[in-house]
């Protein structure tokens, strides 16, 4: 009896050993879980990150950073940037990691009330697309991404009370280029401000304008007249380019006629000539014949179809027509000779 149980105890004095042994080892285990859990993370490709140690900001890791962005930091001998993404280390217990997005963050800003030039007062409802370009001014300048969009409504309503107060209500309602300039200079002057706490906004939106009721008239009564205005302008500008056109069109037609009749004299004027000379040719080659055409042509246009035409028998007509040679009587003393006296003498 004695022998099985000191086998007893001593296997006891085995198993509780054993046990030990594993405990410590899952101790282990786990302790260097935890040591390698907190030496290592992942920086997402939409991330950037910052490694606090002892309260100070030692380095900053981006996935890309602007001129700017690099400028400001390598400035600051302490804090070290590193650029990329993926598997990061740092010193487990100490160092404190702050994450923050890199993307386009979208805010939606509540409707505010603005006075235009006119002045009428206009509801705005605007959105604006922002993202951090600097982590680390963001991280000294804001707590989080909440008391950042504050920082973004209260800097934008300033500066679209400005632009919209500079604008008729009108021109903001009907006018879409103006309205996307002021939108694009309200941007611009939002950076200027924001650029020192690592905050970049891309562009700003309106969702919707609306008016007060009483203010509906006489926007509508403005925007009529307005648009009364544009097209009276269109229709004199109209009126003056078509006498312009026509005016230029009728002193061309006026050259280009002239141009014409003056081509046309002088061709006909060749012409008449050549008619001349082939004629002078033709009629020296036979006169006789060309005397005939003559008389026969002088006849045409003389004597109508009705007419009776009494042709003497001495007259050329009569020679060349009938074939009859008048018959040329002898010439006749205008006076008799004195009778002869007969001397007596003789």
């Amino acid at each position: 009896m004695s022998d099985n149980a000191t086998n007893t105890n001593v296997n006891d004095t085995k198993v509780k050993k054993s046990s030990k042994k594993y405990i410590i080892m899952a101790v282990i285990a786990i302790a260097l879980i935890i040591v390698i859990s907190e030496s290592i993370f992942i920086l997402n490709e939409d991330e950037s990150a910052l490694v606090q140690r002892f309260g100070r900001i030692e380095i900053v890791y981006m996935r890309e950073a602007s001129d700017a962005t690099r400028e400001h930091i390598n400035s600051r001998p302490e804090v070290s940037l590193r650029i990329g993404t993926g598997l990061k280390f740092k010193i487990p217990f100490i160092d404190n990691l702050i994450k923050y997005p890199s993307k386009l963050i979208l805010y939606d800003t509540p409707p505010r009330e603005v006075l235009t030039l006119d002045p009428h007062r206009l509801y705005f409802d605007n959105t604006a697309v922002w993202r951090i370009d600097n982590p680390l001014l963001f991280y000294e300048a804001h707590d989080n991404i909440d008391v950042a969009k504050e920082r973004i409504d209260e800097r934008l309503y300033s500066v679209m009370r400005a632009r919209v107060g500079e604008l008729y209500s009108y021109v903001l309602i009907s006018d879409r280029e103006t309205s996307g300039i002021m939108l694009q200079s309200m941007a611009h002057a939002v950076n200027e401000d924001l650029a020192e706490q690592g905050i970049i906004v891309t562009d700003i939106r309106i969702k919707r304008t609306d008016l007060p009721s009483e203010t509906y008239t006489n926007i509508y009564n403005r925007m009529n007249t307005e648009r009364y205005r544009v097209a009276a302008e269109n229709r004199a500008l109209g009126e003056q380019t078509y006498h312009e056109i026509r005016s230029e069109t009728d002193h061309l037609v006026a050259s280009i006629t002239s141009l014409a009749e003056r081509s046309a004299e002088e061709i006909r004027g060749e012409g008449d000539s050549e008619a001349a000379r082939i004629y002078n040719v033709a009629y020296s080659r036979d006169p006789a014949f060309f005397e005939f055409y003559n008389l026969l042509d002088t006849y045409r246009q003389t004597v109508g179809q009705s007419s009776t035409m009494i042709v003497p028998l001495d007259s050329p007509f009569a020679k060349f027509l009938l074939g009859v040679t008048p018959e040329i009587a002898p010439e006749l003393p205008s006076e008799p000779p004195p009778p002869e006296t007969v001397n007596a003498d003789d």
